[in-house]
């Protein structure tokens, strides 16, 4: 699009010979993706596309620019624009990528405002200002998301090109929308107050006699405001983007689609820019990109960017390549006011209940309106140190430097707590999530822990399957936890789909595991409910769901690796059609036959046990199960080898140990539960989908019913960190309930990490609250240190040969631990001791005692 203010003069004539070459070659495969010529909707014919070509050739690289005796801006932008404004919309179509995602997605947010504001009928006054709007391609291509018309109650287009004015007056008069107006004026000039009455009339009130007089309010009335790679050509970018911030209404949302070029060095360091996911471009594309647009006098300096991230707050944001046209970096980008305003709260009080929420401190509203800095630092300021999240102590640095906040206080939900993205704890996992679908069986948590509307439960998120079950009891808070970025991407897409699609598009997504529109989904419906890293995420995985050829979401993660041996072992053996017969079976003794004659021999022969099952990468990579889980494994077994009297021979290996605990596994899953039927964690194994009839409890049309009702998910805080780190920065005694899934297997019996552990359950859980836990080991070696701290263990299952423990029957033993008594808050000497490692933690005393 044109420039605000731009001064566009031209490239030297070495320069142009250089690049003309190219540039017809580049715009010769464009001219392969366009019609040649297009009716209008008057019946007549737009240019040729090849006739385009020229002229955009012509214009751009050999044609001598020479502005006026005047030489302003504008002159200069007209000697540029004047002979290629009638072509201008065909010659872009191909090379300003990213327009109409980022259309999409700001009006997702205005929808998702207006919903707020009232529901879908409300029609609230309602203005956009396209900055550098050219011939008024974005706001026709608008239609496709609002009705234009009537969704705005004024649109207002502004440029400095008076050619690409008049085409996008000509426009507007051929759709007949009165309600859009085309302003030619420098938009750093431009004040939507000038245009806009406070009754809603559009009548000019230009009636102060002298600038100086003008008190200009420190945000505007501009309930949308865009630019379409018109940022990149504004010679003074500084002041047309601190213009912006005075167009822009307290609430307001602001998109930017542009070019640009950035090494990770200039944005490595900072929280705030909502996400890096493909925003370094490499030293060679970093030189070309500038070289090659520095003929036109189009900017990708990183400046511009940066600034535009440090004026405003970043709801989301994506960097893309133009792969048809030599991957020409660009980038999407959403925000709003750098102040996280609300319609009831004022910026210091929404950090607080953020904070509040995510350490289940109790939110309390201050009595008095301070400001934001001193409302945020008197933490600091108390003599006892309070509780604080790590969200808190972001928000507290970035305030202090006056930067905006990091993108997660800006979100239209706050269930993803900040994090740290580039720390290596969270990048060792190169951004792939383990599992696709949880491995516990919901429906025994479920009958374990009865959930009411007073418990306040913490739980590993794992793929978020049980996050939601445990949802659709509705309690008072749920705190997902997860040391890896991805598995919380996944649950961040499974409840943005509650609160944004329909049944069928939800189940097409997590049923099917497929869904060939799901980009669309993704950035016109999921986006305002997604925090900007998973956003980003999902943009860059779409193919997961679209692929046709791809099998979709449940071949994906680390757990695909055990799914695709198995298939390769059934292939391999000539199975795979009695894989099939078993998914089809109507009764178990048909899925028995099938089991034990034909699939059994293939994926229990020594061949696979020897060479696949007992390899410690397998196991890791595709089961998830780490080095001190697989020592347990083998302990239990070599103890059974005891105790029926087998000597130590090299049957005691971890080939044995793993294949024994397979048999004890898989033999009485098929013998006890219905795969096609009741058992959808193998079936979607087998399959790679669930059915309607077969799946988890979160995917029926009930629980969808439910969860997808406003504020259903009120309660859900998404905590990207350790265990550890998250239960301690708990307001003491607030939990009720702890899943913490097979997580304890992990800890060497050696160290003291799981009592450290232990003592922060205790210390974060109600005296009676409960710690749910599943092992490898029929009776693991921690159960002590539980009940060393404050715990009561009680085995609430237990696998005996033969028989299940529950559907995935994976775990040997499952356990209730239950807080009967607090600890002695520790002393100073003694904290100092135990970073030493050389003491063991406190016993436990009732609290009567305490």
């Amino acid at each position: 699009m044109a420039s605000l203010g731009g001064n566009i003069s031209p490239p030297d004539i070495d320069s142009k010979l250089l690049y003309v070459g190219i540039a017809g070659v580049a715009f010769f495969t464009l001219g392969l993706f366009q019609l040649s010529s297009r009716p209008t909707k008057e019946g007549t014919y737009e240019p040729s596309f090849l006739k385009s070509i020229v002229v955009f050739v012509y214009s751009c690289f050999l044609k001598p620019h020479s502005a006026s005796s005047k030489g302003t801006q504008q002159d200069a932008l007209e000697s540029f624009y004047s002979s290629q404004a009638g072509v201008y919309d065909v010659t872009r179509s191909a090379l300003l990528k990213g327009r109409e995602d980022m259309l999409a997605l700001v009006a997702a947010q205005l929808l998702v405002k207006a919903l707020k504001d009232g529901g879908a009928g409300a029609q609230p006054k309602r203005t956009w200002v396209d900055v550098g709007g050219g011939t008024g391609w974005n706001i026709e291509a608008m239609s496709q998301y609002v009705d234009v018309p009537s969704f705005f109650s004024s649109v207002y287009l502004v440029d400095f090109s008076p050619s690409l004015c008049e085409v996008a007056r000509k426009r507007f008069a051929r759709l007949g929308w009165e309600n859009v107006k085309v302003i030619c004026e420098d938009a750093r000039k431009f004040r939507l107050e000038d245009y806009e009455n406070p009754s809603g009339d559009r009548t000019p009130t230009r009636s102060i006699p002298s600038f100086f007089d003008q008190k200009r309010p420190e945000h505007g009335g501009a309930d949308l405001v865009t630019l379409s790679y018109s940022l990149s050509m504004i010679p003074d970018f500084f002041s047309a983007i601190d213009s912006l911030s005075l167009l822009l209404a307290p609430n307001g949302i602001i998109g930017v689609a542009d070019f640009y070029i950035q090494s990770k060095a200039d944005f490595a360091f900072r929280n705030y820019t909502g996400g890096f996911t493909g925003r370094h471009v490499s030293f060679l594309g970093r030189t070309f990109w500038r070289a090659w647009f520095d003929l036109d006098r189009v900017g990708l300096e990183p400046a511009r960017r940066d600034y535009l991230e440090y004026r405003f707050g970043t709801l989301l944001t994506a960097n893309l390549r133009n792969y048809k046209l030599g991957c020409i970096p660009y980038y999407v980008w959403v925000g709003c006011q750098k102040k996280p305003f609300s319609s009831t709260s004022l910026p210091h009080e929404i950090v607080e209940r953020i904070d509040a929420l995510a350490t289940e401190s109790p939110y309390l509203l201050p009595a008095n309106k301070q400001s934001v800095t001193n409302v945020l630092f008197r933490a600091v300021e108390k003599t006892a140190p309070e509780i604080r999240s790590k969200a808190f102590d972001a928000a507290v640095q970035n305030l202090s430097a006056n930067l905006p906040l990091p993108s997660f206080f800006y979100q239209n939900h706050h269930w993803r707590i900040y994090y740290d993205d580039q720390l290596k704890k969270h990048t060792q996992f190169n951004d792939e999530y383990i599992y696709a679908f949880t491995w516990e069986d919901s429906r025994v948590d479920d009958r374990l822990l009865k959930l009411d509307p007073d418990d306040v439960v913490l739980a590993i998120t794992s793929a978020g399957d049980n996050i939601l079950s445990y949802a659709t009891h509705s309690p008072a808070r749920i705190h997902a936890v997860d040391l890896n970025p991805a598995q919380n991407h996944l649950l961040e897409l499974k409840v943005a789909s509650y609160s944004a699609l329909p049944y069928e598009d939800f189940w097409k997504i997590f049923g099917d595991g497929k869904h060939a529109q799901f980009r669309s989904l993704l950035v016109s419906k999921l986006s305002p409910h997604l925090s900007s890293r998973a956003f980003q995420y999902w943009l860059r995985n779409s193919d997961i769901f679209t692929k046709a050829r791809g099998r979709g979401l449940y071949d994906t993660g680390g757990s695909k690796h055990a799914i695709r041996i198995f298939r390769w072992i059934s292939y391999v053996f000539g199975c795979r059609n009695a894989v099939k017969e078993i998914l089809a079976a109507k009764t178990l003794n048909e899925q028995r036959e099938i089991w034990h004659s034909r699939i059994r021999p293939a994926l229990f022969s020594r061949l696979i046990s020897n060479t696949v099952v007992s390899s410690e990468t397998f196991l890791w990579s595709a089961l998830g199960v780490p080095k001190n889980q697989l020592a347990m494994i083998e302990s239990d077994h070599s103890s059974s080898e005891a105790v029926n009297g087998s000597s130590p021979t090299a049957k005691n290996t971890r080939a044995h140990a793993v294949w024994h605990y397979m048999v004890n596994t898989l033999d009485p899953v098929i013998d006890q539960t219905h795969i096609a039927g009741d058992n959808p964690y193998y079936h979607v194994c087998l399959e790679g989908s669930f059915t309607r009839r077969c799946h988890p409890e979160y995917l029926s049309a009930e629980a969808h019913a439910r969860l997808s009702r406003p504020g259903a998910f009120d309660g859900l805080r998404i905590h990207t960190d350790e265990i550890d780190e998250v239960i301690a920065r708990f307001m003491p005694g607030t939990l009720t309930v702890a899943v913490i899934m097979d997580s304890m297997d992990w800890f060497d019996s050696g160290s003291t990490a799981a009592a450290r552990q232990i003592t922060k359950l205790n210390r974060a859980l109600k005296v009676g609250g409960r710690v749910l836990l599943r092992s490898s080991a029929l009776t693991p070696w921690y159960i002590r240190e539980f009940e060393a701290l404050g715990f009561v263990g009680t085995k609430v299952g237990n696998r005996v040969p033969g028989e299940c423990i529950d559907r995935v029957n994976m775990y040997a033993s499952c356990w209730i631990c239950t807080k009967r008594g607090n600890l002695p808050p520790p002393t100073p000497e003694l904290e100092k001791v135990r970073a030493c490692g050389e003491v063991n933690e406190p016993v436990w005393r009732p609290l009567s005692d305490i």
